[in-house]
């Protein structure tokens, strides 16, 4: 397993001028190891798991990624977890420092599983992701979802 690399996409895709469309078949079980991979880290607040300020948070992330040319030319990642009903860490994938943005690095193995569906799913999700794990004689530590398309592509998509 390669370190630190990310399936690659077609980041030309785009039909919206926003999020590229995603292949599902290059990321559905794809195994992931990371050591030291570096990622900003951002926060957004949510009410009762509705996010009040993703957007903007993921808006301004992604241009200051831009700013300072630290995009993968080839694929993108960004992992979203809930740290309570409240608030939520989202980690996007760079290549290079970027300014006024904390940066972190995430290291470890792990496993990838392509879901549809509404959010109120995303319990259900996590179970057969802690079976994943186990089958794979894993031992799941946390659990990051990947919306891989904004609401409005979403919509010209058909699916998230």
């Amino acid at each position: 397993m390669e370190t630190n690399v990310l399936p690659t996409m077609n980041m030309s895709a785009e039909t919206m001028g926003c999020c590229p469309k995603f292949n599902h078949e290059v990321w559905d079980g794809r195994p992931l190891h990371f050591k030291d991979k570096r990622f900003v880290r951002a926060k957004s607040r949510s009410v009762l798991q509705v996010p009040i300020n993703m957007g903007s948070v993921f808006s301004r992330v992604q241009e200051h990624i831009e700013d300072a040319a630290a995009q993968d030319a080839d694929s993108y990642l960004t992992l979203s977890r809930d740290l309570s009903s409240s608030e939520s860490d989202h980690y996007f994938a760079v290549t290079g420092d970027v300014a006024d943005e904390e940066m972190t690095t995430l290291s470890g193995d792990f496993i990838t599983r392509i879901f549809e569906g509404s959010y109120r799913h995303a319990w259900d999700w996590m179970l057969e992701m802690k079976t994943a794990a186990e089958a794979a004689g894993y031992t799941a530590k946390q659990f990051f979802m990947f919306y891989t398309t904004c609401p409005k592509c979403t919509k010209v998509y058909g699916k998230n």
